[in-house]
Formats: C-alpha cells, sequence, structure tokens
C-alpha cells in the first residue's frame, strides 16, 4: 500500500521547514538529543544537517550499546557523545533528560528520517506561541519510509490516546519533537522502549500543557541502516502502556468501565433468578444466585477503588505540576528576527 502524495499545504510546509532562519535567543540555551542504537550509517549527516539548521546549538548523541562505528562517526563530526549501557530508547531518553541542562531541547531520532532544516520552525513554533511542546507529524509521499502497517498501527494508537487523554497530537509516535525546559524537568520518564513517545504525549494532555504539531517531511532510512522498531512486539508494548497509563491517569473511567462489565454479567446471571422468583416464589439456582451477588460485589469493589484512586491522581497531578511551575518558561525570541526568503 503506497502512501498518498503531499497535499498543497504539505508542499507548503515543505517549503517553510527550509525558509526559515534560526531563531537568535535571548539567553536561550538549545540542545539536540540524538538516541542511538547501531546508526553508523546516517549518524554524521543527522549532526550536520542538525548544525547547519541550528548552529547555536549543543548537539549529544547518547549511544545504546552500538556494535557499529556509531560513537567513532560521531565523534568525527564534532557531537558530544555519552554511552547508556541499559538497552531502550526509553532507558537512554531518561538518561539524556537527566544529564543535559538547557532551555530547549530538540529530540529527534539518528536514523536520518527527519528533516533537520525544519527545526528551526519547530524551534520558532514553541517560542513565539510559549509552548512546551512541539511535535513533529510525519508527512511523506514515499511508500518505503513510512509503511502501511505502521501507519495504521500509528492511527489506531493515537484514536485510542485522543478517546481516553483528548485529541491535540496527531502523531503520537513521532520521533522528532521540541520541548521546553519545564517539560523536560518535570517528566518522570518510566518506560523502557519504543513506548517513550507514548509517555511523553501523555505527560503534555494530562498536565494540559500547550502543545502544537508541526507537519514535517519524512523520509526513507539510507540504504543499510535498519529499523529497530519491531512492528508487532513494539505494537503490543505500546498499547500495554496506553492501558497503563490510562489506569494511573484517568483511574475513575477506567475502573467505572470495569464496574459496568461486571454489573451488566451479574444482571445477566440474575435475571433468570428473578423471572422464577417472580413466577414462582422460589429460588432454586443458589450457586448462580450465590454468583451474581459476588459479581456484583466485585462491581461495587471496583468502582470503589476507582473514586480512591481518582483521589490519589488528582494529589499526584498537583505534585507534577508544582515540580514543571518551578522551572522558567521557554525563553522569548528576540525582536525584530526576521524570516529568510526562499
Amino acid at each position: 500500500m503506497s502512501a498518498s502524495p503531499l497535499t498543497a499545504p504539505e508542499r507548503e510546509v515543505k517549503l517553510r521547514s527550509t525558509s526559515m532562519s534560526v531563531p537568535p535567543l535571548a539567553a536561550g540555551r538549545i540542545a539536540v538529543l540524538v538516541p542511538c542504537l547501531n546508526e553508523e550509517v546516517a549518524v554524521g549527516s543527522v549532526i550536520q544537517d542538525m548544525r547547519a539548521a541550528l548552529p547555536s546549538a549543543t548537539i549529544y548523541v547518547y549511544d545504546n550499546g552500538s556494535t557499529d562505528r556509531t560513537i567513532e562517526r560521531a565523534q568525527a563530526v564534532g557531537a558530544v557523545v555519552r554511552r547508556e549501557p541499559l538497552r531502550g530508547k526509553g532507558n537512554v531518553v531518561r538518561r539524556m533528560f537527566a544529564d543535559v541542562d538547557a532551555d530547549i531541547y530538540v529530540l529527534v531520532d539518528g536514523d536520518g528520517t527527519y528533516d533537520a532544516a525544519a527545526a528551526p520552525v519547530l524551534v520558532r513554533r514553541l517560542l513565539d506561541d510559549q509552548l512546551d511542546v512541539v511535535n513533529a507529524v510525519r508527512v511523506t509521499d514515499q511508500a518505503n519510509a513510512y509503511r502501511s502497517g505502521h501507519r495504521l498501527g500509528n492511527t489506531l494508537i493515537s484514536g485510542a490516546v485522543a478517546n481516553i487523554f483528548g485529541k491535540r497530537c496527531r502523531d503520537i509516535l513521532s520521533g522528532y519533537r521540541v520541548f521546553s525546559r519545564r517539560f523536560v524537568k518535570s517528566f518522570p520518564a518510566l518506560a523502557s522502549g519504543f513506548e517513550i513517545e507514548t509517555e511523553l504525549t501523555v505527560h503534555a494532555l494530562a498536565l494540559r500543557m500547550p502543545i502544537a504539531d508541526v507537519d514535517t517531511r519524512y523520509e526513507e532510512r539510507l540504504a543499510g541502516s535498519e529499523s529497530k522498531l519491531r512492528t508487532y512486539r513494539d505494537g503490543f508494548r505500546i498499547l500495554r502502556t496506553i492501558l497503563k497509563l490510562a489506569k494511573d491517569e484517568r483511574p475513575l473511567a477506567f475502573f467505572s468501565l470495569i464496574a459496568l462489565l461486571l454489573s451488566a454479567i451479574a444482571l445477566g446471571l440474575a435475571a433468570p433468578i428473578f423471572e422464577e422468583y417472580a413466577r414462582t416464589g422460589l429460588v432454586p439456582r443458589f450457586p448462580t444466585a450465590i454468583l451474581s451477588t459476588g459479581v456484583m460485589i466485585l462491581a461495587f469493589l471496583s468502582l470503589a477503588c476507582g473514586f480512591v484512586l481518582d483521589s490519589v491522581t488528582r494529589g499526584r497531578h498537583e505534585m507534577k505540576r508544582l515540580h514543571y511551575l518551578r522551572e522558567d518558561p521557554p525563553p522569548g525570541a528576540v525582536a525584530g528576527v526576521q524570516r529568510q526568503a526562499v
């Protein structure tokens, strides 16, 4: 299944991504964070392209146990290289967010599939609108860049997150984002693998942070570069993470749904008993009656858990919000910055 061609607005985004100058910042430091695992083919060009797009940024490459020449290639083009031996993208992102001190963070995969020239657009959007997250929505006309199975999975997962937490992000699995300092330093990263993207999105949605989507070009991997994403294994892990986050962040809705299902089962079991009692005045099905009563008790217990955990979650949200407010907002752009002509 081939991807649809770019629409007129998408073509306009491609032009804008290469026509915006890098925004000078008022006392602002930009850190480009590049998690890598066996990306020797692409990491050098990613670093060079990011340096061309954001000359004032410091580029950090965090190697996740590569067995090829990723580290040598990154050092050769001047990146700050650090190592995180604990495998998994979530572990790398947690380490990067803890170690790196900056005002603006640009997170991008080291596989060369994302448009580095769009980085100034994303940064400027964060600064101009005083946002905490700008998410790069992947747009492509290359069938092999964004396979139909991955596209379908992303649509389903994004729809699930939208229904549970709110429809404010169109591509929750994008690996290209810009964050404010107060987002990064208030984010309690718990995921270990590719489900980290879901966790990043839900953190912003749960705290109602100001966020935005920006369409950006998405390319095929370079020849010789292999994706680390495993469609089914990582898809199930992401779905499991969504269920866990729904339980943790929306416990009343989560346990109320369980209570509703248990109540329906209990009433279904009890209906024939009530019918026979109304007709004969007898209750001959004691085991079924006991089972129905037990299931209904479980339904009420589930509802009670939902109310208790909802209060606990509210307290957790208040604490996370206070940690979020301890950091300064994104620095404003210097007045008078002009866009360059194409």
